[in-house]
């Protein structure tokens, strides 16, 4: 699999949450920027 895409949707109680579709890897910040390193590691854990 070469990429993977993110559903980014704002939490009920703050902050966003990222899941990937198709695939078990679901990773939540309190800010984009945090989101992003958040689905970084997300990521590089089973790859």
């Amino acid at each position: 699999m070469s990429e993977l895409h993110f559903v980014v949707e704002e939490a009920p109680e703050g902050g966003f949450i990222a899941s990937a579709v198709g695939m078990d890897i679901f990773t939540e910040a309190d800010d984009l920027p945090a989101l992003h390193a958040q689905v970084r590691d997300a990521v590089a854990l089973p790859f």
